[in-house]
């Protein structure tokens, strides 16, 4: 890998002080002044690190919606086909002791097999199909069943055991259909849906900007210009949109990096922020570690890679398969997949063809690809500035703790909104912030002080900003959080 060594005066302080004042920027003792000759002056200011924001994520990939409430509350569906992990107790007798995504099912829970499913079993060695026979929640009163317990006969020979299911735990187990005999009653209970309830609450951001009357009127001598739109000789201009800039990114981040407070986070005190009286609240990044899919780093050599891929593709088959999805990466993830990409085209050793044309001698050669198809999956992805910012999660890229990338299904789901009441289409991503008729509080901006338009007697001008609001991840199970 190549090294590199920064040079002894390079550029590296991107951030700013508490305040800047003219005082920080123009230093007549110190910088040439006091000579009688004047120095050639390039008055425009170089903007050497680009487009310094990073916002823009959320917008790509989510929408924006107001709520007039403490909470957004919201419901997702359940599993439509019933799975579960058994423990052949005896022969025939069953008891189930896990759901299909592996969490643990209560011995008080009534499950949702009933007598007459037909049920496939398989352990490590062999499958089987069986009839359900009886259940804890439907035999006759007096019966042997404990909760979670049924019973259940082979098709195919006289005991279970000998269909090749022994006595043992870890049986998965799924319901494929039912069987009743001619003049028999119906069922004997009905199934209920399951959903999930899932909620979150927005907090309150702030900042603030301060200029005293004389800086304010103080002109400087380099034309300044920033990210949102300022110009001019003011230097204040210049303070002023990076802060509001700088805000904008804050909120921004906070969606994506944020978490929520736990009570008794320990099982016996609270964590130290909600001991604290924060409440926090769920980012991006918390909800697919809690809700979602967690990737390890890929490999290094492109089959390597293409197979962590296939194992991507098989996590997404168990969950939702939604067919688009965006990419969001790093650097070293985005080259990696190009690289995966190109080694899978039969020319691309000699790279006389790179991508979906052929070079010619004369033409630039694509080394970048914008997505690719693997199986019935489309992957679109693209670079993710605040992954590789320096001044943000570009400095752990090297770490244990760093993230590689993250991947968002695209389009819309349907899910229930608990304070609407009704069923809403909304983007798997979107952020809510609290608005009514008469206060929105997206991006609340206001002025105070005697400098522009008086509001006291503060020889200052002081800009607020304000924002309350939170994210919203629908469907968790669909996110694949790619870390280092």
């Amino acid at each position: 890998m190549a090294g590199f060594t920064p040079g002894p005066n390079l550029n590296s302080v991107p951030s700013a002080g508490k305040q800047t004042l003219t005082g920080n920027f123009v230093d007549l003792a110190n910088q040439g002044w006091a000579q009688q000759y004047l120095p050639e002056l390039m008055e425009k200011e170089a903007e050497v690190f680009g487009n310094r924001t990073i916002s823009g994520f959320l917008a790509q990939v989510g929408a924006e919606e107001g709520m007039a409430s403490e909470q957004v509350v919201w419901s997702e569906q359940g599993r439509l086909h019933l799975a579960y992990t058994v423990q052949h107790v005896s022969e025939g007798l069953f008891l189930v002791t896990n759901n299909s995504e592996g969490a643990s099912v209560a011995t008080t829970y009534s499950n949702g097999i009933r007598k007459g499913d037909m049920i496939l079993l398989s352990d490590a060695n062999s499958t089987a199909r069986v009839y359900v026979t009886d259940t804890f929640d439907e035999q006759a009163s007096g019966g042997s069943l404990t909760a979670g317990q049924f019973n259940a006969v082979s098709y195919k020979f006289d005991t279970v055991v000998n269909a090749g299911i022994a006595v043992a735990t870890g049986v998965k187990a799924f319901v494929f259909g039912s069987e009743f005999g001619k003049g028999t009653n119906g069922r004997g209970k009905a199934l209920e849906p399951n959903m999930k309830h899932f909620a979150n609450n927005p907090i309150i951001l702030k900042d603030k900007y301060e200029v005293s009357g004389s800086d304010a009127s103080a002109i400087g001598w380099i034309e300044v210009s920033g990210e949102q739109g300022q110009a001019g000789y003011l230097w204040y201009l210049k303070a002023e949109g990076d802060t509001r800039a700088r805000f904008a990114d804050y909120c921004e981040m906070t969606l994506i990096e944020a978490e929520k407070a736990r009570e008794n986070y320990t099982s016996t005190t609270d964590s130290g922020a909600f001991a604290a009286g924060l409440q926090g609240t769920e980012g991006l990044f918390a909800a697919i570690e809690d809700r979602g899919n967690v990737a390890n780093t890929f490999s290094s050599a492109a089959s390597g890679m293409l197979a962590d891929f296939d194992d991507i593709l098989a996590e997404f088959d168990k969950n939702g398969a939604i067919e688009e999805n965006m990419m969001f990466l790093n650097r070293a993830t985005a080259l990696k997949i190009d690289d995966m990409l190109a080694s899978m085209n039969s020319y691309g050793g000699s790279g006389t063809s790179y991508g979906v044309f052929n070079n010619s001698e004369d033409m630039a050669l694509n080394l970048g690809f914008s997505g690719f198809r693997r199986g019935s999956y489309d992957f679109y992805k693209t670079d993710w500035k605040y992954l590789n910012d320096i001044a943000t999660r570009g400095q752990l890229n090297d770490a244990t703790t760093g993230i590689d990338g993250v991947i968002i299904p695209a389009g819309v789901s349907s899910v229930y909104d608990q304070v609407l009441g009704k069923n809403l289409k909304r983007p798997f991503l979107h952020t809510r912030y609290r608005a009514s008729q008469t206060e929105s509080r997206k991006m609340k901006t206001w002025t105070t002080g005697s400098v522009g338009a008086a509001t006291s007697d503060l020889d200052a001008m002081e800009v607020h900003y304000l924002s309350e609001r939170c994210l919203v991840v629908q469907g968790a199970n669909n996110f694949m959080l790619m870390v280092a």
